[in-house]
């Protein structure tokens, strides 16, 4: 059995929220739309999706040439794959009960005495999920058209007690007003606040599955080849993309083991006590005179440092050592910047000496996806 999928293209909000229910109320699944996208970027990702229906501030609408979802479907979550192209992360209603029934109970979150504040765009996991566990514990929600400082900080006045944030935007609020903050993406501070969960995940998994180093109920850990995979209800069911010959049909190459295990293409290790180490992409890492260095690594104690309010790591080539660690720092004091030879000392006091860099760039912002990651391809030279 088949049902539609139905593109919302609203601003976050109450609206959003209501829309979102009342499309599964009918049995079918949800395609948000980034509300930052441009006029044709948006068209090209509805081409690329093919919803059936669009939800806009004027109502909803048919859509030719629309392609269902399988039963039981709940979101089509779009995401960009290595070769740039869209697609979209098909999880069922199953998976998203069970991120949110895992995290909540992780969390601690009791409905009666807790609020979440939504903030983050909800065309990417990391804000949806928590519209998504909200509405499957009934737990109040507030929910922000965009990120705002001001509002952030003042929302727990106004009740909230709990909300989901990226790095990027967590070194921007309060923290201590918060009974609980989750943090995801890459080179979080090591030293966050006692109030804070890292956690690791990606839109595949339907959210965050594993918290301050340790994986959710019913979540699977295991390294191959030194690579993370992860098995778990919350999972999801397939990719909706376009094949080869550039048409889309409903179904995706099974993404999935027969056993159901995904390969995130992180690299990591397993302790024996069941702690999870996320070094970071495969494709991130540096060799250096025949040394791995992780930039993730390396981007933690630089953000350690006074002197450094953004940092980003990756590797460029170089003729005695294969390639060289290369910093790009936002200072903290653009009128007294860091210097290389401070930054190499600072990282030298926590890292071995081949992984401090070689080279810093000083730049006022650093290259960011929507969700606040690091876009490392974008680095200026």
């Amino acid at each position: 059995m088949t049902r539609r999928l139905v593109a919302l293209d609203l601003v976050p909000g109450t609206q959003f929220v209501e829309h979102l229910q009342r499309i599964w109320d009918d049995g079918d699944a949800v395609l948000p739309i980034d509300q930052r996208l441009p006029a044709q970027a948006k068209f090209q990702l509805l081409e690329a999706m093919r919803p059936e229906a669009i939800v806009t501030s004027q109502g909803e609408s048919a859509r030719e040439g629309g392609i269902p979802c399988a039963s039981g479907d709940a979101l089509v979550v779009p995401t960009s794959g290595t070769t740039g192209l869209p697609k979209g992360v098909v999880l069922t209603h199953a998976a998203v009960v069970a991120s949110a029934l895992a995290t909540s109970g992780r969390i601690g979150i009791d409905p009666g005495r807790h609020r979440w504040l939504s903030c983050l765009p909800l065309a990417h996991i990391g804000g949806l999920s928590v519209v998504t566990r909200a509405l499957h514990t009934g737990t109040p929600l507030t929910v922000l058209p965009s990120f705002d400082v001001d509002a952030v900080n003042s929302a727990p006045s106004h009740g909230a007690t709990h909300t989901s944030l990226v790095v990027s935007a967590f070194q921007r609020i309060d923290p201590s007003r918060w009974k609980c903050i989750v943090v995801g993406g890459s080179a979080l501070p090591s030293d966050l606040p006692s109030n804070t969960l890292r956690t690791y995940g990606m839109t595949e998994t339907g959210s965050g599955v594993v918290y301050n180093g340790f994986a959710l109920e019913g979540v699977q850990v295991r390294v191959v080849s030194g690579l993370l995979e992860l098995r778990g209800p919350m999972l999801f069911r397939t990719y909706r993309q376009k094949d080869a010959t550039g048409l889309l049909t409903p179904e995706g190459a099974d993404p999935l083991t027969v056993d159901g295990w995904f390969a995130t293409g992180d690299e990591g290790e397993l302790s024996s006590d069941g702690v999870v180490s996320v070094f970071g992409r495969t494709g991130d890492v540096i060799v250096t005179g025949g040394e791995k260095v992780w930039p993730d690594a390396v981007e933690r104690v630089l953000l350690s440092s006074p002197e450094v309010l953004e940092v980003a790591v990756a590797g460029k080539p170089d003729a005695t050592w294969g390639s060289r660690v290369v910093a790009w720092v936002v200072p903290t004091d653009p009128a007294n910047p860091p210097t290389l030879e401070s930054l190499r000392a600072h990282t030298k006091q926590s890292l071995p000496a081949y992984a401090a860099p070689h080279q810093i760039n000083l730049c006022n912002a650093l290259p960011r996806t929507p969700t606040g990651k690091i876009q490392r391809s974008l680095l200026p030279h």
